[in-house]
């Protein structure tokens, strides 16, 4: 079954079995159409870790320190944020218009109060254009390069990686472990028209900083673009991404990278195979541990997907995922750093009415060191999410 997750996952259509109704609240408004969209999720979770230890750039928890506990305990959302849209459409002089704004509030917060955190602001932009000739897209919304890889996780309905923090407004779903996560970035981009399931997408794009890079500034836009080829049984596609930065006065280097995946159905299975390849791009987020001075650190991963939809329409998943990272040439590698960020999903997402899903899952996330050491973390999810 194709379902669609309306503007909460930046107005795309995702393959991912019985999940979510097919529109929003759609309000008739004048001249326009206002569709009011979004979700709540909330999961309850439990992660254990036995090793101690620290892992630049490491995503697998570590036993608290101070008070040698191995367990932590979270309710909050999982992938996506609770999330609220609007989007409106209209057609004038034979041009279709469109605007998206949207907020993402918190179900949780880790302070003694319960209200420090602030919500997000994912989405603010327009649209124009005609199925003759395409759209044009001006404004902040999901990147380009692998935005197909987020969209087609089928953690994006659960929790996936990244459980160490109580109180968390997101986790990480399969982002650091089988793609770079392609951010929500300020970008001017064109969309051609559907040419029988053909269509192409390239842009400009505000080039975000790497996580801890006050140094990181840029040297010019970036530039992002995506071919895709859509057919009765599934979708393929292969996108790439551009950048050039300054690290330091006169060390500059480039970071780029590119990927490639399919989304396939056989009935009641679906299977996602996907892998990408970066030259100074680094891992889990674009640019993050991609460079040192002006070397470039090569990074490469993927994931495999597969599920199957029962009878009483629950959809049982298996992911497995991984992220590398390898020294530059010439570098002397800190022992520390990481070499690679494995993953394992097991998940069920049960439709139990039309807009709402009941999910449960088990993700097991591992960090190697370049140096040999290892961190490892389980986590059980339990929880919930309604689209409207």
């Amino acid at each position: 079954m194709n379902k669609k997750i309306s503007a909460a996952v930046a107005s795309a259509a995702l393959v991912l079995g019985a999940t979510s109704a097919n529109a929003g609240i759609i309000i008739p408004a004048g001249e326009w159409t206002l569709d009011v969209n979004g979700n709540v999720n909330v999961y309850a979770s439990m992660q254990t870790a036995d090793d101690t230890g620290t892992i630049t750039g490491g995503l697998a928890g570590a036993r608290e320190a101070t008070s040698n506990e191995d367990t932590e305990y979270s309710i909050g959302t999982g992938l996506l944020p609770a999330w609220l849209g609007f989007t409106g459409t209209t057609r004038q002089n034979d041009v279709d218009v469109s605007f998206t704004i949207s907020m993402q509030p918190n179900v949780s917060d880790n302070s003694s109060a319960g209200d420090s955190k602030t919500p997000l602001f994912r989405q603010a932009f327009l649209t124009f254009g005609d199925k003759s000739w395409g759209t044009v897209k001006m404004g902040k919304d999901l990147g380009i390069f692998a935005g197909k890889a987020i969209l087609n996780d089928m953690t994006l309905l659960g929790v996936g990686g990244g459980l160490d923090q109580s109180g968390q407004s997101t986790t990480l779903g399969g982002i650091g472990t089988g793609y770079i996560y392609p951010a929500w970035k300020g970008q001017v981009s064109y969309t051609t028209p559907n040419m029988n399931g053909f269509s192409a997408t390239i842009g400009i794009t505000n080039p975000n900083q790497p996580v801890g890079a006050s140094s990181f500034k840029q040297d010019r836009f970036g530039v992002e673009g995506q071919v895709s080829y859509a057919f009765a049984s599934g979708e393929v596609w292969a996108s790439a991404a551009s950048y050039k930065v300054n690290t330091a006065p006169l060390v500059s280097h480039d970071a780029t990278a590119v990927d490639a995946g399919a989304a396939l159905n056989f009935g009641n299975a679906g299977l996602v195979v996907y892998a990408y390849s970066g030259d100074g791009a680094g891992t889990t987020t674009f640019g993050t541990l991609g460079n040192t001075g002006a070397m470039e650190r090569e990074s490469d991963g993927g994931y495999i997907q597969g599920t199957y939809v029962i009878p009483t329409g629950t959809k049982l998943g298996v992911s497995y995922g991984i992220s590398k990272l390898d020294c530059a040439s010439g570098e002397n590698c800190q022992a520390t750093l990481i070499e690679k960020n494995k993953r394992w999903t097991v998940g069920a997402y049960h439709p139990l009415t039309k807009h709402l899903n009941l999910v449960a899952e088990y993700n097991s996330v591992e960090s190697d060191s370049q140096g040999g050491t290892s961190l490892e973390s389980d986590g059980i999810s339990l929880g919930a999410i309604l689209f409207f």
